[in-house]
C-alpha cells in the first residue's frame, strides 16, 4: 500500500517507555512521541501537521489546557501586550530562543490584552513577564518567573537555571 503523505503514528507507552506526551499546536490532540524522535520533526497522528513549528504559539483560553496541562514538555510563557515597548523589543529574542531550543521546550506567547482572564490566572502584574512551566501528569506547575525584557544570553541563562540545567 502506497501513501503520498507522511504518516506519523502515536506511540503507546508500552512500546516506548521513554516518550513524551505533547499536544499538537494545530488540533490540540495529545500525541505520545518517543524521546529519541522529538528532534526528527514529528507530525501529529491526527491532523498530520508538524508538532513543532519553530515559532512561538499564541496561548489562549481555548488551547491552554492542552498546551499546559496535558503536555509534558517544559514550557516558556511570554506574557506581553502590544502597547508595551519592552515586550515588542523582547519578541525577537523570544523567537530566537524558540528556534534554538525547540523541541526541548515549548514557547508560548500570552497576549494579556486579548486574554485578560488567562493573564489574571497567571497573576501577571508587570510586562513582559516570563514564566517557566513544567507540564505533566499532575497538571503542571510553575517553575520560575521573572519580569522584564532580557537579552538572549541572559534569557538562555535564566531558562537553564530555572530548569536546573545550569
Amino acid at each position: 500500500m502506497h501513501h503520498d503523505r507522511k504518516v506519523t503514528a502515536r506511540y503507546p507507552r508500552a512500546m516506548d517507555p521513554a516518550s513524551t506526551r505533547l499536544a499538537c499546536p494545530h488540533c490540540l490532540t495529545v500525541n505520545r512521541v518517543p524521546d529519541g524522535r522529538l528532534g526528527e520533526d514529528p507530525a501529529c497522528g491526527r491532523c498530520g501537521k508538524a508538532l513543532f513549528t519553530g515559532l512561538p504559539i499564541a496561548l489562549t483560553r481555548g488551547n491552554a489546557a492542552a498546551l499546559l496541562l496535558k503536555s509534558e514538555l517544559p514550557v516558556v510563557i511570554d506574557a506581553w501586550a502590544g502597547w508595551c515597548a519592552p515586550c515588542r523589543g523582547f519578541a525577537p529574542v523570544f523567537a530566537a530562543a524558540c528556534q534554538r531550543l525547540e523541541p526541548q521546550f515549548r514557547f508560548l506567547k500570552l497576549d494579556t490584552e486579548a486574554e485578560p482572564q488567562l493573564a489574571a490566572e497567571f497573576r501577571i502584574q508587570s510586562l513582559p513577564t516570563l514564566i517557566a512551566w513544567q507540564g505533566g501528569r499532575d497538571g503542571g506547575h510553575e517553575v520560575a518567573r521573572t519580569s522584564g525584557a532580557l537579552p538572549l544570553p541572559r534569557f538562555m541563562q535564566w531558562l537553564a537555571e530555572s530548569y536546573g540545567l545550569a
